[in-house]
C-alpha cells in the first residue's frame, strides 16, 4: 500500500512558476512509476507528465512540453512537478499518482492517487 499527499498548489500569475510536491509513504515507492494528472472544471481528468521506474525516462502531454518538468527523489520518497510559464488553461486540480507499471500515460493506468492540489493561473 502507498499513500500520496500533494502540496505546493495555489495562485500563480501567467508566466510565473510553481513547484508541486508529492510525498509518498510506503516501503516500495521506488518500484512505482509516478505521474501527475489534472482535472479542470467541466473537463475529463487528463495526463500531464510521468516518470518511469526507477526514474530514467520522462513523458509529457503535448500541452505542457517545454514548460513542465517532472522529477523524483527516491531517497526522499518524493515526486515533483516544476511548472514554468503556466497558462490560464493550466488551471486545474493536480493529482499525484503511482502505478505498478514501469510507466503509463493513461489515467486508468494508475493504482494509487493523492487527494489533489488546486492550481489557479491568472492572466
Amino acid at each position: 500500500q502507498v499513500q500520496l499527499v500533494e502540496s505546493g498548489g495555489g495562485l500563480v500569475q501567467a508566466g510565473g512558476s510553481l513547484r508541486l510536491s508529492c510525498a509518498a509513504s510506503g516501503r516500495t515507492f521506488s518500484t512505482y512509476g509516478m505521474g501527475w494528472l489534472r482535472q479542470a472544471p467541466g473537463k475529463e481528468r487528463e495526463f500531464v507528465a510521468a516518470i518511469s521506474w526507477p526514474g530514467g525516462s520522462t513523458y509529457y502531454a503535448d500541452s505542457v512540453k517545454g514548460r513542465f518538468t517532472i522529477s523524483r527523489d527516491n531517497a526522499k520518497n518524493t515526486v515533483y512537478l516544476q511548472m514554468n510559464s503556466p497558462k490560464p488553461e493550466d488551471t486545474a486540480v493536480y493529482y499525484c499518482a503511482c502505478t505498478r507499471r514501469l510507466f503509463t500515460t493513461t489515467t486508468y493506468g494508475y493504482d494509487y492517487w493523492g487527494q489533489g492540489t488546486q492550481v489557479t493561473v491568472s492572466s
